[in-house]
């Protein structure tokens, strides 16, 4: 991997375990096409049943723009882990158009959808924002993973406190009830 310096992100107030998340609709692309869609139509739509009898939650994941190392290696391990197949749903958010998404998504053969949300507003509604250096104006989502239930409310949250930040995935898929 690329060598980078490490920089500390200011905290935020992000949603936490037992808060309800604000809905919002925005562009949901796959490699087909896009459409508008929002987040409570696809929570409720995902609302799966565990082999255990529980609801399985949403994972709503928070990348960088598309396109970045960032993004990219987060897609990437997803998709090796099998996210796709493990969690009853695991959708993105990301501050590009659908244009740009939906290249990735074919250029990286990403089993995923993500939301377009070229204005940021999703993350900053939800501060999980990251203003870029140098870029006035400029901002993207840090890396975030949100669980969610079928009511919005986050059953657990991980959020990026550096840049770049990465999860311990294990520690995630436990927490996620994915192993």
């Amino acid at each position: 991997m690329p060598e980078f310096d490490v920089v500390d992100l200011e905290p935020t107030d992000h949603p936490e375990p037992g808060e309800r998340v604000p809905d919002f609709t925005r562009p949901l692309v796959n490699h087909e096409y896009w459409e508008d869609r929002s987040l409570s139509e696809l929570v409720d739509a995902g609302d799966t049943e565990s082999e255990s009898g529980g609801s399985e939650p949403t994972i709503v994941v928070f990348t960088p723009m598309v396109g970045s190392f960032l993004a990219t290696y987060v897609w990437d391990e997803l998709a090796e882990r099998e996210w796709d197949e493990r969690a009853g749903r695991v959708v993105g958010i990301t501050a590009a158009n659908p244009y740009a998404v939906k290249r990735f998504l074919e250029e990286n053969d990403l089993p995923f959808s993500l939301f377009a949300d070229p204005a940021n507003g999703v993350a900053k509604s939800y501060d999980v924002v990251h203003d870029l250096d140098g870029m006035a104006g400029i901002t993207e989502p840090r890396l975030a993973f949100l669980a969610l239930e079928s009511d919005l409310s986050v059953a657990d949250a991980w959020v990026a406190t550096e840049w770049p930040g990465f999860p311990d995935y294990d520690d995630l898929e436990e927490r996620f009830g994915l192993e």
